[in-house]
C-alpha cells in the first residue's frame, strides 16, 4: 500500500521560510521520481517542483531560486525547503508519486503566509 505522509506546513510571514517532509512507504522510492504540488483555494492544483531518481530537479518559474527539492533514498523522503516565502505562496501543498499502477498523493499540508 502506497503511502505519502507530509508535514512541515504552518503560519508565516513573508520573507519567512519553511521545510515541507514527505514520508513515503510502499514503493521502490530511490527508482521514482518525487514531486511536490500545490493548490490555493478557487486554483487548480499546480506542479511546484519534482525531483527525479538520480537528482535531476524541475521547477516552476514562480518558485526557482526560492524553493529547493530534495530527498533521501535511505529515510526515504523528500523535502521542499521554501525561502524568501510570499503570500501568494499559500496553499495546500501535496507530495506526489505517479506509479504504473496509480497516481499517489499525500494527505496535504497548509503552508500560509502572511503580508
Amino acid at each position: 500500500q502506497v503511502r505519502l505522509v507530509e508535514s512541515g506546513g504552518g503560519l508565516v510571514q513573508a520573507g519567512g521560510s519553511l521545510r515541507l517532509s514527505c514520508a513515503a512507504s510502499g514503493i521502490i522510492f530511490g527508482l521514482n521520481s518525487m514531486a511536490w504540488y500545490r493548490q490555493a483555494p478557487g486554483n487548480e492544483r499546480e506542479l511546484v517542483a519534482a525531483i527525479s531518481s538520480d537528482g535531476n530537479e524541475n521547477y516552476v518559474a514562480s518558485v526557482k531560486g526560492r524553493f529547493t527539492i530534495s530527498r533521501d533514498n535511505a529515510k526515504p523522503t523528500v523535502y521542499l525547503q521554501m525561502n524568501s516565502l510570499k503570500p501568494e505562496d499559500t496553499a495546500v501543498y501535496y507530495c506526489n508519486v505517479n506509479l504504473f499502477r496509480g497516481n499517489y498523493w499525500g494527505q496535504g499540508t497548509q503552508v500560509t503566509v502572511s503580508s
